[in-house]
């Protein structure tokens, strides 16, 4: 459902609820469904699954908020959306995917201890990232860490568990994405 909500300068319209399902006979790519829009995307190299791990390389089967978006200057344009945006500094942002450390899940300042990945990725798969509520507001040791909609490489290969569109199709989707956006992602 599209919703239009006020902002101090405009109404902007924002989407309720975005669809992902797997694309028959591939399960690594995927349609998403945004209001009238339909954009292929990539899914985990396992396809999908409805008992995520850490590192199976799978994308939830599961209903997921949007948190916020993270953007790299310099590589891409920012995108307009009304989520709160934060920008990626290189060589200081990363994200913890190391289930035993308190910062499981969460954003981290670089170099850090544990396993960490970076947000300024060369690939430019970073270059917008939209953070997942998937075992982000309350975490659980071990069940997928930075799971993202992100940007995909060309020709849409699969993911590590994370949903990735095109840089067009972001460019695209991200002005629709707000606080209230639910992404389901089915069988």
């Amino acid at each position: 459902m599209l919703q239009k909500r006020k902002a101090s300068m405009s109404p902007t319209v924002t989407i309720d609820r975005i669809i992902v399902r797997r694309k028959p006979g591939d399960v690594r790519r995927g349609i998403l469904a945004a209001g009238p829009l339909r954009i292929p995307c990539a899914l985990g190299r396992s396809g999908t699954t409805i008992g995520k791990r850490e590192g199976d390389g799978a994308t939830p089967v599961a209903v997921m908020g949007v948190v916020e978006l993270w953007h790299r200057g310099g590589r891409m344009a920012r995108p307009k959306s009304p989520l709160p945006t934060r920008g990626i500094r290189p060589g200081v942002d990363g994200w913890c995917d190391a289930p035993r450390h308190a910062a499981y899940n969460r954003h981290v300042r670089l170099p850090f201890p544990a396993s960490a990945e970076t947000l300024a990725r060369d690939d430019g798969l970073y270059d917008v990232v939209v953070v997942l509520d998937w075992n982000f507001t309350r975490r659980a040791r071990g069940l997928g860490s930075a799971i993202f909609l992100h940007v995909a490489k060309p020709g849409h290969p699969p993911t590590e568990g994370c949903i990735a569109v095109s840089p067009s199709d972001m460019r695209r989707l991200a002005p629709l994405l707000g606080r209230q956006t639910r992404i389901v992602v089915r069988r």
